[in-house]
């Protein structure tokens, strides 16, 4: 699962990543209940070992998918402010009238 992953990682949406953030959850859980009552042999270490040198590349991803949305949320946020500026919070036809002194 992992493999298959790695190999379209970077074409992947965020739902995408996430259901397999899901999916390995799972799976580490089961791993981890698993060696709680039975040890891991020197092959199963390797291969845990190999999957888990691969982890800096998805978190690398998520941390890039993380940022895009922050920028996004932000450049809303932005357009939000100066669309407001536009809106009128006054009656248009309304006078203004100032008295000298």
């Amino acid at each position: 699962m992992t493999k298959d992953i790695l190999a379209s990682l970077y074409d992947l949406n965020f739902e995408q990543l996430e259901s397999f953030i899901e999916e390995r959850q799972v799976i580490i859980d089961q791993l981890i209940e698993h060696f709680s009552y039975t040890p891991a042999s020197e092959y199963e270490k390797l291969t845990l070992h190999s999957l888990l040198e691969r982890d800096s590349e998805i978190l690398a991803r998520m941390n890039t998918l993380r940022l895009e949305a922050q920028d996004w949320l932000h450049k809303r946020g932005q357009a939000k402010v100066q669309r407001s500026a536009y809106e009128s919070g006054y009656t248009p036809d309304s006078f203004l009238m100032d008295k000298r002194k």
